[in-house]
């Protein structure tokens, strides 16, 4: 598999895979001129692609949708004057080289979604934007490659905010966002020897800070997980526009000026801005 997170935040949100010659993105938040320029980077056009796949309605999501009348679209919610192939829970559907399964999320958008992707060889999984995750989902995720996985907020940080009280409530409540200690939570339950790179997205700009995200899931990870960590395992925090960028080696992950952590014998060094 190939990605690139092209954008996580409250700002907007998209994620270009690659398998062999299939090309999905996911989500079309951001801006049309960020968004063909980023896609360009990849190497693509908004025409070359055979899917864009949906995690839920809200605007930082699907902003862009109108310009992608002339691709495939799989939602689990309608959108108006938009046709789309509707996504359900657990039922499975192929695009290419792609086997997605769909997981229910707790946030406060209709039928938000997220996927667990597999090409017959890796497995990818992409969980942005809900309150908590599902035990019975555990297992399905457990011992994927790669994971980009929300890391929203420090609570403490976002009680400091001067965000109103329901609004604060609302982020850390059950149909919110995953703060960092729960994520680190689901990262314990879900990494493995095989698990090669984890990608913390979503970021509060005000609630939070890619050292505070990193070092809980970190220490998480460094406590539970003792000899029993991939030697190369890549931890890294993303920024609103900042792409993170994986190739099918090692050799050609480029982070960019992103945040990163690198597991290296069950060591992690900081790096970066």
């Amino acid at each position: 598999m190939k990605f690139s997170l092209l954008a996580s935040g409250s700002k907007g949100n998209s994620f270009f895979l690659q398998s062999g010659e299939t090309k999905v993105l996911i989500d079309c938040g951001t801006t049309k001129k960020y968004l063909i320029n980023a896609l360009k980077m990849c190497g693509v056009d908004i025409c070359d692609l055979d899917a864009l796949v949906i995690t839920h309605d809200h605007s930082d999501h699907v902003s862009q949708i109108r310009h992608f009348k002339d691709v495939a679209i799989y939602s689990p919610v309608e959108i108006v004057d938009i046709e789309t192939f509707h996504v359900r829970p657990l039922q499975k559907f192929t695009i290419g080289e792609l086997v997605f399964t769909p997981i229910a999320l707790s946030h406060d958008a209709l039928n938000t979604t997220g996927y667990i992707i597999e090409n017959g060889v890796e497995k990818l999984v992409y969980v942005t934007d809900t309150g908590y995750v599902q035990e019975r989902y555990i297992p399905l995720m457990k011992g994927a490659d790669w994971i980009v996985l929300e890391s929203n907020h420090d609570v403490e940080m976002l009680m400091h905010t001067s965000r109103p009280q329901f609004l604060k409530m609302r982020i850390y409540g059950d149909d919110g966002h995953l703060n960092n200690e729960d994520c680190a939570e689901v990262l314990n339950s879900i990494v493995t020897e095989n698990t090669k790179m984890i990608i913390l997205a979503h970021l509060s700009e005000q609630a939070n800070t890619r050292e505070k995200a990193l070092q809980v899931s970190k220490d998480v990870l460094l406590h539970q997980h003792v000899g029993a960590l991939n030697d190369h395992l890549l931890l890294c925090a993303a920024g609103q526009f900042e792409m993170i960028r994986k190739g099918e080696t090692d050799e050609e992950m480029d982070p960019g000026s992103v945040f990163c952590a690198i597991g290296m014998e069950h060591r992690f060094n900081g790096t970066g801005a």
